[in-house]
């Protein structure tokens, strides 16, 4: 690329992160069952504006909904991603950084790997890839234990734990370690489960996981290698995809597929169906286009990379596939666009208002190509018979500063044993951990 090419770009840049009108519109008309799809916009160089990371001072928390109280259960941590509430209680949280990225083949990812920098080059506090172990022996809130309890990993993300067998999805491989009831570290070598598509791409590294409510089959999400195929299909190979995986064996098939990066993986627990969020694809707006909550049909395709929200089309992939797109399923329910949304827990346990019992809880990562910033907050999906009934609800926010600066940045969500919520937040390096205003929590 010629530095007056690269001058051109950063300028663009540099334009928009101070405050060009890139159109935005009101998130909330594409939350729901029913969004605002705007018409289709291509820029040379698309918006760009990502919150720069700040941390939280002292005695600072994120602000929650009318009812609740937020404290942190773990600080100091090392980009906290994913907490995962063990049967006996204990927390293991999922630290992790991304793998080495591949060589940058377009100019304009310069400038937007550049932009993004400014969200990752802090926080970081010291060894990561590995899980810590979080013991709260007595259920004050405050854990008594903080051990390493496997460390070495590979970008890791997802875990399940079924019987005593513990799997970690790390980038490139399901990995199964022997785990006892009380374990708060694990020593044994872990025997690889089956492979995962990983490098030397990996795109989308983070790979989550869940066990089916039977034990017999294992779920891992596979987000693409792109935005929309510009590396070429071959990198696409068996990613964009939720795969099945059989437990015994490590075979695996693809469940469903067009969904971009599927993450959170969850079953919802009144259906019993498999749910995901879905974080869609940039470039083509600061509203197209919406990131997703949807129920996960066994063959369903999703659209992507050949359309969006149904049938769709994205007119910048060829060649085009209308067999595809006329059974592309549409989302169950839109976030808004670009909120990036990677945490997913319904709510089953009862400590917190009632108000709360059976939905989702969402942990939105936050936006980088829109000028409004999007995202940045846990938000809550009411259900109803197994389904969205009505409009998302702000319950953790306050990650962005009155200068839109970052303090943190939420992944993921889970309900520990007390029915409180915990949310990894991996640019504050802490897990927060949300209950009741009525909770009584012992200081000690």
């Amino acid at each position: 690329m010629t530095s007056t090419l690269a001058r051109l770009l950063l300028c663009g840049s540099l334009q928009c992160l101070a405050g060009c009108n890139d159109g935005s519109g009101d998130p909330k008309a594409q939350i729901g069952a029913n969004p605002s799809l705007p018409d289709i916009q291509q820029f040379l160089l698309p918006p760009m504006h990502i919150a720069r990371i700040v941390g939280w001072k002292k005695d600072e928390a994120p602000t929650v909904a009318q009812g609740l109280q937020a404290k942190p259960f773990a600080t100091g941590l090392q980009h906290p991603r994913v907490p995962y509430v063990l049967p006996n209680g204990d927390v293991l949280v999922v630290e992790s950084k991304a793998p080495k990225a591949a060589a940058i083949k377009r100019p304009k990812e310069i400038v937007m790997n550049w932009v993004e920098s400014w969200a990752t080059s802090g926080g970081d506090t010291g060894p990561s890839n590995r899980i810590t172990l979080l013991r709260d022996s007595n259920g004050d809130g405050v854990p008594d234990t903080q051990s390493v309890f496997l460390d070495h990993l590979n970008s890791p993300f997802g875990v399940a734990l079924v019987g005593n067998d513990l799997y970690v999805a790390n980038t490139d491989a399901i990995v199964r370690y022997p785990y006892t009831e009380g374990d708060t570290k694990i020593t044994a070598p872990g025997t690889v489960l089956t492979q995962l598509p990983g490098g030397p791409i990996d795109h989308h590294w983070t790979k989550s996981l869940v066990a089916s409510p039977d034990g017999s089959t294992l779920y891992v999400g596979v987000g693409s290698n792109s935005n929309i195929t510009e590396n070429g299909m071959e990198a696409e190979h068996n990613r964009a995809a939720i795969l099945q995986v059989d437990r015994a064996t490590g075979r695996w098939r693809i469940f469903a597929s067009g969904l971009r990066n599927p993450n959170g993986l969850s079953f919802e627990p009144q259906s019993g169906a498999l749910w995901t969020v879905v974080n869609e694809r940039d470039e083509l707006g600061p509203d197209l286009v919406p990131d997703y909550i949807t129920s996960v049909k066994e063959g369903g395709f999703y659209g992507w990379p050949y359309s969006y929200y149904g049938q769709h089309v994205d007119p910048r992939v060829k060649p085009e596939r209308p067999d595809l797109v006329a059974g592309a399923i549409v989302p169950d329910y839109a976030l808004s666009s670009h909120v990036a949304p990677l945490g997913l827990a319904f709510y089953t346990g009862t400590s917190l208002p009632g108000a709360y019992r059976g939905g989702a809880f969402v942990g939105e990562h936050g936006s980088w190509n829109r000028q409004a910033l999007n995202g940045y907050k846990v938000v809550f999906v009411p259900f109803s018979d197994g389904k969205p009934s009505g409009p998302a609800q702000d319950v953790v926010t306050g990650f962005l500063n009155s200068d839109n600066q970052a303090r943190g940045r939420p992944v993921g969500v889970a309900i520990d044993k007390t029915g409180a919520l915990l949310v990894a937040d991996d640019s504050g390096n802490t897990v927060w951990r949300v209950t009741s205003a009525q909770s009584q929590v012992t200081q000690r």
